[in-house]
């Protein structure tokens, strides 16, 4: 499976950003889906995860504001951002895990300016 990212860019605080990630294939095998941000240099925190039964998960940090959605028809996971604040801004990566396989996207920039 291939995850292809999108949607990032630079937005004004309070303002929103959609971010699109679809896969290769079909999603229904990939038990989660979800998105991380950088940290370090590397992948780390988690932004938010939905499991192939619809439960979601979000960092306290995103709570209220973001909204994480798999949409299996187009094969694709989105991350709905509202409300953006400066402190939002990072390079936020796709993932999907199919059992104990993982799967990452390339990132995408967010910058949220003040």
């Amino acid at each position: 499976v291939q995850l292809q990212a999108s949607g990032g860019g630079l937005v004004q605080a309070g303002g929103s950003l959609r971010l699109s990630c679809v896969a290769s294939g079909s999603i229904s095998s990939l038990h989660v889906m979800g998105w991380y941000r950088q940290y370090a240099g590397k992948r780390g925190d988690m932004v938010a995860t939905v499991t192939d039964t619809g439960s979601a998960n979000y960092a306290d940090s995103v709570k209220g504001r973001f909204v994480i959605s798999r949409d299996y028809a187009e094969d694709t996971v989105y991350l709905q951002m509202n409300n953006l604040k400066p402190e939002d801004t990072d390079v936020y990566y796709c993932h999907a895990a199919d059992g104990p396989v993982d799967y990452w996207g390339q990132g995408t920039q967010v910058t949220v300016s003040s």
